[in-house]
């Protein structure tokens, strides 16, 4: 069910998209009369899916993924969107680096980043890591799954770009409130972009490991997500926080959201916009309590 939804989805993003970046390229955002939506992978689908239900009202909404969160959240700076998605709090340096932006955040719902491995290595016995066995396999010092009671089986490291709300997460698991080290330099280690991608990545090639949310592997019988110092990504864990990677999903607009945005805002947080959340395999608010 959800890989059928996400690749219809994806396939809305895709057209969307290609109209967003023909109008960006006139200036700034919604001079044409659209109301242009970029950022987040992880939460472009849901906003595809609001984008369709509301052309019945006679919206004109373009998505499109451009740089995932930190990239949204740089272009709605700039005026070149109006909504930026992001799957990552809005951070001082973000408010720092845009002193005339009026970042204004409504939470739409919440997702779970989890530590994706191949089915070979999980069916080995690889089924949950320690922060400090995360760690080590990102930066490099372990470099094969035998290493952590997995096979004889060389490690491959997909990390996310920098900027990427899923990195975000990832780091701030890993290093807390510390500056995550420079990337190791080793032919098993390589960084891609969006979800699809990552994905992609993952189911192509064995003994690989990546960060991606959990939301884009389910129904996928080739990855599995490890548990977290023996905390799996459920939704309770999710939703009371005890799961590390837990995270909030934002749309993003400079100053109180008004007009087109303000419609295309509410009906996310309204029941049928919620269902959308539901349906990409992400926790509503009303799960998570607000």
């Amino acid at each position: 069910m959800f890989s059928k939804n996400r690749r219809r989805a994806c396939l809305v993003i895709s057209a969307l998209a290609v109209t967003s970046l023909a109008g960006c390229a006139d200036g700034g955002a919604g001079k044409d009369g659209a109301l242009r939506v970029s950022g987040s992978t992880t939460v472009a689908p849901v906003a595809a899916d609001a984008a369709e239900a509301l052309k019945a009202d006679g919206l004109d909404i373009t998505v499109a993924t451009q740089g995932g969160s930190a990239g949204g959240i740089s272009q709605l700076a700039a005026g070149q969107i109006n909504i930026a998605l992001s799957s990552k709090p809005l951070a001082e340096e973000d408010k720092a680096a845009n002193p005339r932006t009026d970042f204004v955040t409504t939470q739409i719902g919440a997702d779970a980043v989890g530590v994706i491995v191949t089915k070979e290595v999980a069916d080995a016995g690889v089924k949950n890591l320690t922060v400090d066995q995360v760690r080590d396999l990102f930066e490099g010092k372990i470099n094969n799954w035998s290493e952590v009671g997995g096979p004889d089986l060389a490690v491959f490291v997909y990390d996310k770009e920098p900027g990427r709300g899923t990195r975000e997460v990832l780091d701030k698991y890993i290093y807390g409130d510390e500056k995550a080290p420079p990337p190791p330099e080793s032919g098993n280690y390589a960084i891609v972009g969006g979800n699809l991608e990552t994905r992609n990545k993952l189911e192509s090639t064995p003994g690989a490991v990546a960060p991606l949310s959990t939301s884009f592997v389910e129904g996928r019988k080739g990855l599995a997500a490890v548990t977290l110092d023996g905390i799996e990504p459920s939704p309770e864990n999710i939703a009371s926080g005890r799961y590390p990677m837990a995270r909030p999903l934002y749309l993003i607009t400079d100053g109180a959201p008004e007009g087109s945005a303000k419609k295309f805002i509410d009906y996310i947080l309204s029941s049928k916009g919620q269902k959308l959340m539901t349906k990409h395999g992400y926790l509503t608010l009303k799960q998570i309590g607000k």
